[in-house]
């Protein structure tokens, strides 16, 4: 085995004292570390932000438990390797046949694919985009890249926090599913937002009245009036933060069945 690491890592001509056992040993452990991928789309780059800002909590664990192998800014690579999870931030749009392709071939080649953001969850305010704008007039249609590939799992958040994110990537590096499942039911579900929060656990009578909702609002747009949240429609963009964080939108029934050996 340390033979052929050795080959693998060219170091087979290399004197024992320059490249001992225990030295490639564990080049080929950091070599096993996973392989993380970032891919930017429609978005105003504020979640890679919450990815590489020189977070406490996000350091070691981008420099010492995994290996960012592709990103525009974040990686000095041009093609597009193999990964085991790739982050894609920023909803995708239609009209701009570059940003299709690479969500196209970031599936391929991505163990997991994980919508970093409301914009690559939900559409976020992309999706009040009418066209127009300077730069590319033509680029009008924003949409969830769940609408054209298969998504594994969601973090919502305009922008996630440093700490959802730290802790779903090392999930993932656990294999921990009951602590990804949250993230893996929002997959797929992209029009999480204030009104979603109304009709599905407020009109359903599910709502307790804890105010998480209106905490988690990022642009202040839902208030507690009356033990309820109240919407403010044009301060809504769609973000899915308070339908993610209100803790009866997610009731994992057969889960606790299981659990409870019914």
């Amino acid at each position: 085995m340390i033979a052929r690491i050795k080959e693998f890592l060219g170091m087979e001509a290399q004197p024992k004292e320059v490249a001992s056992e225990q030295e490639v040993e564990k080049v080929a452990e950091e070599k096993a570390k996973p392989r993380i991928g970032y891919i930017h789309l429609s978005g105003c780059t504020g979640d890679v932000m919450s990815l590489s800002e020189n977070y406490d909590i996000l350091a070691p664990l981008l420099t010492e438990m995994v290996d960012i192998v592709y990103g525009q800014t974040l990686a000095d690579v041009w093609e597009m390797p193999e990964m085991d999870v790739a982050l894609v931030e920023g909803s995708v749009c239609l009209q701009d046949e570059h940003s299709v392709k690479e969500l196209m071939e970031a599936r391929e080649k991505a163990g997991l694919v994980v919508a970093l953001g409301s914009c690559a969850a939900t559409g976020c305010f992309t999706r009040y985009s009418r066209g127009g704008q300077q730069a590319n007039p033509n680029h009008e249609s924003f949409v969830p890249i769940a609408d054209l590939i298969k998504v594994d799992a969601a973090l919502p958040g305009c922008p996630p926090s440093p700490e959802i994110i730290a802790k779903t990537v090392v999930a993932v590096i656990n294999g921990d599913m009951d602590y990804l499942q949250p993230m893996i039911d929002l997959a797929g579900y992209t029009e999480a937002g204030g009104s979603d929060l109304q009709y599905k656990v407020v009109n359903q009578a599910l709502c307790i009245g804890c105010g998480t909702c209106a905490m988690a609002c990022q642009t202040r747009a839902l208030d507690m009036t009356s033990g309820r949240p109240e919407l403010n429609e044009d301060r809504c963009v769609k973000c899915g933060v308070c339908y993610i964080q209100c803790p009866r939108s997610w009731w994992p029934a057969d889960r606790i069945n299981k659990d409870l050996g019914l």
